[in-house]
């Protein structure tokens, strides 16, 4: 069973997700360029604890109701060559521009004039990867192709492993900075 929602009720829901999303992004602090700054500069781990809490609730959450059949999973292929030229450059451009394209959107909400100079060169890139994808799609993505695979089913383990160690993992970090914080105050 899916939600049957759709059409212009999936687009209203949109709406209300996104703004919900965005106003949660201001609260936790991580629409603020010097927030992101810091997190670069390893002085303010707002933004790390903000995205592994995220993962492991979000990952969770997902899997429950994948599992109660509210919804499906599109699983996007494993391009490993594709996927790490990507994330080098959202890495590169993430600290030139000190935004993400989520955390962008909710500065321009919030007034930031320079995130709106920021989306501009976002946009710019979008259209060049548009322009380039042929030549991408025939000599990046076949490099390293796993197909469409999952990381449990990759690894021969169960989903709740997985989560169990992001979870681990999220807590050690905490614990770690905490700690750090304590020294240095």
């Amino acid at each position: 069973m899916t939600l049957p929602v759709t059409g212009t009720a999936a687009l209203a829901l949109a709406l209300v997700f996104g703004f919900a999303f965005g106003f949660l992004l201001h609260r936790g602090r991580v629409a603020d360029y010097n927030t992101i700054v810091r997190q670069f500069l390893f002085e303010d781990f707002t933004v790390l604890k903000i995205m592994m809490t995220a993962i492991v609730v979000g990952g969770v959450g997902v899997f429950l109701m994948a599992q109660f059949g509210w919804v499906k999973f599109h699983i996007k292929p494993a391009d490993l060559l594709a996927v790490s030229l990507g994330a080098a450059l959202f890495g590169v451009g993430m600290v030139l521009y000190g935004y993400c394209p989520g955390t962008a959107l909710a500065a321009i909400g919030g007034g930031s004039l320079h995130a709106l100079v920021g989306a501009g060169g976002m946009l710019v890139g979008g259209i060049l990867y548009a322009l380039v994808f042929d030549w991408v799609k025939a000599v990046i993505l076949p490099v390293g192709a796993m197909g469409r695979v999952q990381l449990h089913t990759l690894l021969g383990v169960s989903p709740w492993a997985i989560f169990a160690v992001l979870a681990a993992v999220a807590v050690a970090l905490f614990v770690t900075i905490e700690r750090m914080a304590a020294k240095r105050a």
